[in-house]
């Protein structure tokens, strides 16, 4: 589908091609085993384990819209995990921003730094040095709750390690790291690309054959494995995955935009605004600011209060679906947040309506 439009792209991406009477997207194979006459090798499917018909159909497609071999996971952590595992060992070092995903600095923290895996945190403007002699080099930009946003070309080109992007917070319609010279791309699934916060799915691309194929090695034999029926649903969504990201972000500038203009609020950070600290940069290598917001409204009460006051904004967790969402992120600890700090996920609401309820909530 090269030479196409993103959305045609994401409508189209990995379906079979057109058979008399079978359906636009095959419904998910359920097997343990699959039939198998003769040698092992003589079907690509033999134990559900080592592969399914449904997650390579998914695959295929995912890796059309970031032009790269797509090795998929039954989460984001499950990929991230896989990603740290297969490219670490004792005696390495892990550069990693700071203020990237909490779960991901867990892992670091509780599992490779204890066997031996020297972790250096830091915050993005110190990832270069960070990264002189380390092993891999993790990145995240806009990175998760904080949309920090940093230069991913020149840390991936200037580095002399392995180099990860987590992109779950842009997606790959917003943002293309492994164009910006990244060596792995870890997205979450469960958010933008499935979308009705009903699953999820993880996955790695990248562009080195050897490297996807050490990360499905990895799924194998740890049985880190998605199911059929998610991936089945996650892929049938992707079809409107233009779409939501198209309305959701033009909700996200209208409300950054409101939000940047009142008294009552503070640290209004949205890469779409000319006046957030990583505007040029995300200018140059996004092609699209996304939907997450991030503000502070000084403390615990007042956040909570605006939370409860609001009749269309659903206090959750997570981001990227049909529904806007936020939540005071501070009640997870983890994150170097303040007590009053939201994570605002728009959605596809109709926009007046979103801006006066937001308005609404915050003089309650």
């Amino acid at each position: 589908m090269s030479g196409y439009g993103d959305g045609t792209r994401a409508v189209r991406a990995g379906l079979p091609g057109e058979e008399q009477g079978t359906p636009f997207l095959p419904g998910p194979v359920f097997a343990a085993p699959f039939h198998l006459l003769g040698d092992v090798d003589s079907s690509p499917f033999s134990y559900n384990r080592y592969g399914n018909p449904t997650w390579a159909r998914y695959e295929a497609a995912l890796g059309e819209l970031e032009e790269a071999d797509v090795v998929l996971f039954p989460s984001g952590m499950a990929a991230a995990t896989a990603l740290l595992l297969t490219n670490l060992s004792p005696g390495d070092a892990l550069a990693i921003d700071h203020g990237c995903y909490h779960g991901v600095r867990a892992v670091a923290e509780t599992y490779l730094e204890p066997r031996g895996v020297e972790l250096r945190q830091v915050p993005p403007a110190e990832l270069a040095g960070a990264a002189e002699g380390a092993r891999v080099l993790w990145m995240e930009s806009p990175s998760n709750p904080e949309l920090e946003v940093y230069d991913l070309e020149a840390l991936a080109r200037g580095a002399h390690a392995i180099t990860v992007v987590d992109n779950t917070t842009a997606g790959p319609l917003n943002q293309r790291p492994l164009d910006l010279g990244a060596d792995y791309v870890l997205t979450s699934a469960t958010k933008h690309l499935s979308g009705h916060a009903d699953l999820m799915l993880g996955y790695v691309a990248t562009r080195y054959a050897e490297a996807a194929g050490a990360l499905r090695d990895w799924r194998t034999r740890t049985g880190s494995i998605p199911g059929p029926f998610e991936t089945w649903l996650a892929h049938r969504s992707l079809a409107t995955y233009a779409l939501r990201l198209e309305r959701a972000s033009a909700n996200a500038l209208a409300l950054a935009e409101l939000l940047a203009g009142r008294d009552d609020v503070s640290g209004v950070r949205y890469p779409g605004l000319p006046g957030d600290p990583g505007h040029d940069v995300a200018r140059r290598q996004m092609r699209g600011y996304g939907t997450v917001i991030a503000f502070d409204l000084g403390d615990r009460g007042r956040a909570e209060r605006f939370l409860t006051s609001s009749e269309l904004i659903a206090d959750a967790t997570s981001f990227g679906g049909l529904q806007t969402t936020a939540e005071r992120r501070a009640r997870w600890g983890g994150d170097n947040v303040g007590e009053g700090f939201i994570r605002l996920s728009a959605g596809c609401e109709d926009a007046a309506d979103l801006l006066a309820d937001t308005e609404r909530a915050l003089t309650a």
